[in-house]
């Protein structure tokens, strides 16, 4: 267990008008890479928080420039070497030197306004799952007094701010109503989480050496670890230029950088949405355990009729059984079984669940979002990560469990008519 308050679900509200006893040590991480200029604008701006200067310790992470950023007294420079775009192990990079309970993650050409750091982490600090992502808003700050107010400078030269970001955030209430793909409202340049969930999570991944898709890799990876997100939209950032996909759209590497990006996240992300629609990802989105069957036959007609239901599922079995499905790539033996996915699903013993196909697939859809984070279907247990993750976090359910006690599912002996099953006449 941790120190902290517990909120059921995604429940960020209930700590609406809470703030810490006192002030949280807090490390900035600033990512950096040839952005001078962007990068003193954005200091600047760190040394007039209201957060207080003694409990912030500011972190400048090097991506391999060719010469030295230049960072005035008190602030931390660490570097790494030049192998290309590395930004997930700058911040990683930064996050190993950072003293702070809470981490608040911003990129050189972001540059705060003046509250920006108290309210990023105010929620990490009373909620250590909470993951909290800013405002981020665009204007054209080249060019101007690198002293200058940007809560006035920002607005004065207003860029447009992306559209998708502000329906995302407006039709969730601020994240509130978050689901399996609100990663996509998560945007490393303006992010704060406690250090504790921050190295629980081990970091991000290191093997995105491409613009973007690291953010919501780690995003995703902390939803599924039991994150609470939140939109904190009175935390503004400006970034200096236009948003991604506001810039030269004649610029040809653009799609296929995006592409990369796209490929790597499915491959991750195995999500409806996320995923193809007919490859495999790398990753399971469901995987289902079988305790025991009765019989060869048995286990079949389970594995069968439950696949038959989430063909994209996962399933391990009884090591004496696992020869049965050697020629079906998405059947191991339970020890060989992936233990990373958004859903869990266990089986006790052998079952038929044709009759409950509809109340199996909406549990898959639905557990894990708002407060519900288990569903039984008689004896079969279908468990959301995240409420696994908070359970261990804090050694009590804060998730809702709804139960079907007269589910459908038919019990399979030894002889479960295996011929009429696949004849389709039992």
């Amino acid at each position: 267990m941790v120190n902290g308050r517990s909120v059921p679900g995604n429940r960020w509200d209930l700590l609406d008008g809470v703030n810490p006893a006192e002030p949280p040590t807090v490390s900035v991480i600033v990512v950096h890479y040839q952005q001078q200029a962007e990068l003193d604008r954005t200091l600047a701006a760190l040394r007039r928080q209201t957060h207080p200067a003694g409990r912030t310790q500011i972190i400048v992470a090097d991506d391999g420039s060719p010469e030295p950023p230049r960072v005035p007294d008190g602030v931390l420079l660490v570097r790494q070497a030049d192998e290309g775009f590395r930004a997930a192990a700058a911040r990683n990079l930064g996050a190993s030197a950072a003293t702070g309970d809470v981490l608040c993650f911003l990129d050189a050409d972001t540059v705060p306004e003046p509250s920006y750091v108290q309210r990023m982490s105010r929620l990490p600090a009373l909620a250590p799952e909470a993951v909290v992502v800013g405002r981020r808003r665009h204007a054209e700050l080249a060019g101007l007094p690198v002293d200058a107010p940007v809560e006035q400078a920002g607005p004065a030269a207003e860029l447009p701010e992306p559209q998708w970001l502000r329906d995302g955030y407006r039709l969730s209430r601020d994240l509130l109503d978050a689901d399996d793909r609100s990663y996509r409202y998560v945007i490393s340049a303006a992010l704060a989480c406690s250090r504790w969930f921050f190295e629980r999570l081990g970091g991000f991944d290191e093997t995105f050496r491409v613009y973007g898709g690291e953010d919501w890799e780690w995003a995703y990876r902390a939803w599924l670890g039991g994150a609470i997100l939140a939109h904190a939209a009175d935390a503004v950032a400006w970034h200096d230029g236009p948003d991604w996909a506001g810039r030269d759209l004649r610029d040809p590497h653009r799609r296929a950088r995006k592409d990369a990006e796209t490929l790597l996240l499915a491959d991750r992300i195995p999500v409806a949405g996320s995923r193809g629609h007919g490859v495999r990802s790398a990753g399971a989105d469901v995987v289902i355990r079988l305790g025991e069957a009765p019989s060869d036959a048995a286990a079949y007609v389970c594995v069968d009729s439950v696949l038959a239901v989430l063909p994209s599922a996962r399933v391990g079995v009884p090591e004496k059984l696992a020869d049965l499905f050697v020629a079906d790539q998405r059947v191991s033996s339970l020890s060989a079984l992936d233990d990373s996915a958004r859903v869990f699903i266990e089986v006790p013993s052998a079952v038929r669940v044709d009759a409950v196909a509809k109340e199996l697939q909406e549990a898959v859809a639905t557990v894990g979002t708002g407060t519900l984070g288990t569903v039984m279907l008689g004896e079969m247990r279908i468990d959301s990560a995240r409420a696994r993750a908070r359970r261990a976090i804090w050694g009590k359910e804060l998730f809702e469990t709804r139960a079907h006690t007269e589910a459908g599912l038919v019990p399979l002996d030894a002889d479960p008519g295996l011929a009429g099953y696949l004849g389709g006449w039992a």
